[in-house]
C-alpha cells in the first residue's frame, strides 16, 4: 500500500499487519495497523515507527515522498516495541546523530531497549519542537498506558498524534472514520476495555488537563487503527463515557464446564436474569474470547462466573480469565459465583476470593451443586439470578 497523504504535507507511512491474531492475550481477529506519521516541512521529521518486521516497508513508504536521509527529527511517543521496534534500521538507514525526541522514561526505556547511543531529547509537558512553518507541542501521558507514553500535537494544523490513545485493533484499506462509518465504534471500545480500562482515572485527568491547555482538534492520529477526522470529538466524548464505566441492568454469566452440569446452571441463572427484566448474556469461556467477554464486561452491572472444581481448584480457562479481568481492574460491578463438583467443591470460595480482590459487591455465598442439579438446584440457581436482578439499576 502506498503512503497517504492526511493533510497538506503530512502523509501516513504506516504499516497493515493484516494476519495478527493475538496482541498480547487480546484478540485481533481483523489484524491492526502500526501507524507512522511523516511532516514534510523545513525539517522533515517522523512520528513513530512500526513493528520490527515492517521496517522495510516503513522506509520503503518514507522513500515514496522522500530521500529518507532528509530526516532530520525522529519523535517516539511510545517506547513499546510494535512502535519503536524498527528504529535501529531506521536510525541506522537516516543517520545515527539525527535528534530523537522522546518523553525521559521514553529515553529510559528506549535505552535499555537498544544498546545504540542516539541523540537523545528528552522532553516535558508543553515544550515545543519548531520544525519550520509548524510547531510541534509536547504532553506526557504517563501510564496511557506505559509511563513512557506521551501526545505530540502540531499547533497549525490541529492534529493529534495520540500514540496509543484512542486506536483500535483493526485492519483495512481505509486510513479515516469517514470511510469506516460506525463499524469502528465496537473496535475503539473493545481496544479501551482490554487496554485502557485500567488507566481510566489518568485518562480523565487527561482530559482535564487537555481542556485547560484549549487544543482545538481537527484530527486525531493513534498509532493502531484508522484516524478519526471527520468528528474527533466523537471518541473523546465516548472515552469520557468508557472511563466512567457506568453499570446498565446489564449481567453476564461467564463460565465453563467439564460435564455439562456447570453449563446447566449457567442456563438457569441465565433464564432467571432474563425473567426479571435483565439484559443477560451466558458467554461459554470455551467459545468466547476473553478480550471480547470484557468488551461487554464494560458496561455490565453483573459478572457471573462459574466454574467446576478440579483437582481442588479452578477450571484452567476460568482462572485465566479471572487472572485477565483482575489485570484490568472494572469498577462498580456486583459479582456472585457458582458450580458444580463431585467431591470437594472449592471453585465457588476460589471465585468469590477472586472477586473480592476486585473490589465486587458479592452479594451472595454463591451456589455449589454436586454432581447434576436437580429441581432443587435449578431453583438456587434461579433464586441467585433473582437476588442478583433486584441489586441491579433498575431500566
Amino acid at each position: 500500500m502506498k503512503a497517504v497523504e492526511i493533510a497538506d504535507g503530512i502523509y501516513w507511512v504506516g504499516v497493515i499487519d493484516w494476519n495478527i491474531r493475538d496482541f498480547h492475550g487480546y484478540s485481533t481477529y481483523q489484524g491492526t495497523t502500526y501507524n507512522a506519521f511523516l511532516i514534510m516541512d523545513d525539517k522533515i521529521t517522523l512520528i513513530d515507527t512500526v513493528k520490527k518486521e515492517f521496517a522495510e516497508e516503513l522506509i520503503a513508504k518514507i522513500s515514496q515522498i522522500v530521500d529518507p536521509k532528509k530526516i532530520e527529527y525522529v519523535i517516539s511517543n511510545h517506547t513499546e516495541m510494535d512502535h519503536s521496534g524498527s528504529l535501529p534500521r531506521l536510525m541506522h538507514k537516516i543517520g545515527e546523530d539525527k535528534p530523537l525526541y522522546c518523553s525521559k522514561m521514553g529515553h529510559k526505556n528506549l535505552s535499555r531497549h537498544f544498546s545504540q547511543k542516539w541523540n537523545y531529547h528528552p522532553v516535558e509537558t508543553g515544550d515545543k519542537l519548531n520544525i519550520g512553518k509548524r510547531t510541534l507541542t509536547f504532553l506526557e501521558t504517563r501510564m496511557i498506558h506505559w509511563p513512557d507514553s506521551m501526545f505530540t500535537y502540531l499547533n497549525e494544523d490541529k492534529i493529534l498524534f495520540s500514540s496509543d490513545g484512542f486506536g483500535q485493533h483493526y485492519a483495512s484499506m481505509e486510513r479515516f472514520d469517514d470511510e469506516v462509518g460506525d463499524e469502528i465504534m465496537p473496535h475503539a471500545l473493545k481496544y479501551f476495555a482490554n487496554i485502557l480500562m485500567l488507566y481510566s482515572s489518568h485518562i480523565l485527568k487527561l482530559m482535564d488537563k487537555v481542556m485547560q491547555m484549549a487544543l482545538p482538534f481537527d484530527m486525531i492520529c493513534p498509532d493502531h487503527g484508522i484516524i478519526w477526522r471527520k468528528d474527533p470529538s466523537k471518541i473523546i466524548s465516548s472515552y469520557l463515557d468508557w472511563c466512567h464505566q457506568n453499570p446498565k441492568r446489564k449481567a453476564l454469566v461467564v463460565y465453563d464446564t467439564m460435564w455439562h452440569s456447570t453449563e446447566t446452571m449457567a442456563e438457569a441463572i441465565a433464564e432467571g436474569l432474563a425473567g426479571e427484566g435483565v439484559d443477560v448474556k451466558p458467554l461459554s469461556l470455551r467459545h468466547c474470547h476473553r478480550s471480547d467477554i470484557m468488551t461487554e464486561v464494560m458496561d455490565a452491572g453483573a459478572v457471573i462466573i462459574g466454574s467446576p472444581t478440579l483437582n481442588n481448584g479452578l477450571f484452567p480457562t476460568v482462572a485465566d480469565f479471572l487472572t485477565y479481568m483482575k489485570g484490568l481492574r472494572p469498577k462498580g460491578k456486583i459479582g456472585a459465583a457458582f458450580g458444580s463438583y463431585g467431591w470437594s467443591g472449592e471453585s465457588v470460595k476460589l471465585i468469590n476470593k477472586e472477586l473480592e480482590a476486585m473490589r465486587f459487591q458479592v452479594i451472595d455465598p454463591g451456589v455449589r451443586i454436586q454432581y447434576v442439579p436437580d429441581e432443587k438446584g435449578f431453583e438456587a440457581c434461579r433464586e441467585l439470578a433473582r437476588k442478583i436482578a433486584r441489586a441491579l439499576p433498575p431500566a
